[in-house]
C-alpha cells in the first residue's frame, strides 16, 4: 500500500505518519480533562499540527479499560465544535467514535476519517462511511471497554487478530469502501494483556498481509507502565520507543500524544536508513 485516500487528502505511506490525539473527554486514561472544553481542545489540536502531526484524531468518548459509554448527544456536543474549528486546514481530521450517527455528522462537518474501535460492526456504521470519501480505521477489540481487560485469552493472538481484521476489511469492501481508504489497527490494550501486546508488536509485520495501511496506537498505554513502572504522565520516552519499534516493524501510522518527540525519533531513524 503506497498511499491512503483520506477524504480529500491523498497521504503517502512511504514514510510513517504521525497521528496526534485530541481527547475531548474528562476521563481518558492519558490526559482526561486537560483539554475538555472546546477552546482548549482546539488550541491543543493546533499545537499538535505545529509540532508536525500529519493528521489529528478527535474523540469525545473514552475507551480506556473500565470506561462507561457516553450518549450520542453528549459525544456530539464534545466533538463537533472542535472538529469544525480544526477542519479545512492542511492536515486531515479523524473522528474517534463508535456511533454511526456521529460518523455521518462528523463527515458532513469536515472529518476525513472515522477511527472506530468497533471496526464498523454497529448497525449502519459500514453504510455511514461507504456513502462518503472518508477513510476508516478498523480496530480489533475483544469485548467492550468496561470489561475488555477481565482476563483476556487467545490461543494465538497474532493469528486471531489478523483473521478478525481480514474479515472486517472484507466486510468494508463489500459495503463499497476500497482498500485505499482502509486502515487496520490491532488494538493494543483493547482486550489484551501485556504478553498479548508484546506478541503483536513483535509480529506487527505479519499484519502486512492484510494489504491495507496499518496503525499502531501504543502511546502512554498501561503496557508501557507495566514495563517501566512509570505512571501515565511519565511514559513519554517509553511511548516514543514503542512508536519507533512499531514503525520499524511496518506501521504506516503511529497514533501518539507526544507528536514532537515522536517526529524527532522517526527523523533520526529515517536519516540512519538513508531516506531522511
Amino acid at each position: 500500500m503506497s498511499f491512503l485516500q483520506c477524504g480529500k487528502f491523498k497521504l503517502s505511506l512511504e514514510q510513517p505518519l504521525v497521528m496526534g490525539v485530541v481527547n475531548v473527554t474528562p476521563d481518558s486514561f492519558s490526559d482526561g480533562g486537560q483539554h475538555f472544553d472546546t477552546g482548549r481542545s482546539v488550541e491543543h489540536g493546533r499545537r499538535l499540527i505545529e509540532e508536525g502531526a500529519d493528521l489529528l484524531d478527535i474523540g469525545g468518548e473514552s475507551t480506556r479499560p473500565g470506561a462507561a459509554p457516553v450518549d450520542l448527544a453528549e459525544e456530539r456536543r464534545r466533538v463537533l465544535p472542535v472538529l469544525k474549528a480544526l477542519a479545512g486546514g492542511k492536515v486531515p481530521m479523524s473522528v474517534d467514535t463508535r456511533k454511526p450517527e456521529l460518523m455521518r455528522e462528523a463527515i458532513a462537518a469536515g472529518a476525513d476519517m472515522v477511527n472506530d474501535v468497533g471496526a464498523l460492526a454497529a448497525p449502519a456504521a459500514l453504510e455511514a462511511v461507504a456513502a462518503s470519501r472518508a477513510a476508516v480505521c478498523l480496530m480489533h477489540m475483544r469485548g467492550e471497554p468496561a470489561t475488555m481487560q477481565t482476563d483476556p485469552s487467545y490461543r494465538d493472538v497474532v493469528r486471531e487478530v489478523r483473521d478478525y481484521l481480514a474479515g472486517r476489511i472484507a466486510e468494508a469492501e463489500r459495503a463499497g469502501i476500497p482498500r485505499q481508504r482502509i486502515i487496520a489497527d490491532p488494538g493494543f490494550g483493547f482486550g489484551k494483556n501485556l504478553e498479548h501486546n508484546l506478541a503483536l508488536l513483535r509480529s506487527f509485520s505479519d499484519l502486512d498481509a492484510l494489504g491495507v495501511a496499518l496503525l499502531a496506537g501504543l502511546s502512554r498505554k498501561a503496557m508501557l507502565g507495566k514495563i517501566t513502572g512509570r505512571e501515565v504522565g511519565d511514559r513519554v520516552h517509553a511511548s516514543v520507543a514503542a512508536a519507533l519499534i512499531a514503525a520499524q516493524n511496518g506501521a504506516h501510522i503511529v497514533r501518539v500524544h507526544d507528536v514532537a518527540a515522536t517526529r524527532d525519533a522517526l527523523s533520526v531513524w529515517r536519516a540512519v536508513k538513508g531516506n531522511g
